[in-house]
């Protein structure tokens, strides 16, 4: 007599998951690891040469501003893949599915509305006004130089038409690459683009969770406590 085998009884994926692409600011990251250099070194060396007290309230100040700096700086990003957005701020983490979208806004900060009204900033993704003004001038300036660009190409044979990206050579580049848009502005273009191609889906269904970041939220805490009762008591 043969002996049944067993059946799993967990659901196996239908199909495979796609992968997260991940929005992060350099400029961000860049800044943050610099300004964390410079806590971590101020504070070792309070730590090594400082007297008792002084020596508390360094790791106090560390406890505090490591892990707030890095929260503000290092830790933000958004996850977008086929079925939901999540997005990774500085003391929350905001998981929502294309279908609880309701639309994107890019003012003086990029945000994300639910269909219930609820906004979320996304701090990993920060609206740059400088580099708005840079891509305008470059767009103007290829738009200007559209008419020489193509009086060229015919020159050349209709090589003008595939000048680099920005550089006014023929008007194929502005149709092939479309105007010349700020990063940050790119990326909202690449969230709204998936947001409408897959907001109906079976898969991109789902609720709006919201979690509390508690392994950054602690510690700056109680570093802030500790801090304030160390200068407290002097």
């Amino acid at each position: 007599m043969s002996t049944p085998q067993p059946q799993s009884s967990s659901p196996q994926p239908s199909g495979p998951v796609s992968k997260d692409r991940a929005y992060r600011s350099p400029a961000g990251i860049s800044g943050g690891v610099l300004v964390l250099a410079l806590v971590l070194w101020l504070g070792i060396d309070a730590l090594v040469a400082g007297d008792g007290s002084t020596r508390w309230k360094a790791l106090a100040a560390l406890v505090f501003l490591v892990p707030l700096v890095a929260a503000y700086t290092v830790r933000p990003a958004v996850f977008a893949n086929d079925d939901r957005m999540r997005v990774r701020n500085p003391f929350r983490v905001i998981v929502l599915p294309w279908s609880r979208v309701d639309s994107f806004r890019s003012a003086y900060t990029n945000e994300v509305f639910t269909e219930g009204g609820a906004k979320y900033q996304l701090w990993s993704v920060p609206v740059s006004l400088r580099g708005r003004k840079k891509a305008a001038r470059q767009e103007d300036r290829r738009a200007l130089g559209g008419a020489g660009g193509r009086r060229r190409g015919s020159v050349l044979g209709g090589m003008g038409q595939f000048g680099s990206r920005g550089d006014g050579v023929g008007s194929g580049a502005v149709e092939a690459d479309g105007p010349v848009r700020a990063e940050a502005d790119k990326v909202m273009d690449e969230l709204r683009e998936l947001w409408e191609a897959r907001q109906a889906a079976e898969g991109s269904r789902g609720e709006v969770t919201v979690r509390w970041a508690y392994e950054v939220i602690v510690p700056v805490v109680v570093g802030a406590v500790a801090l304030g009762v160390l200068l407290g008591v002097g």
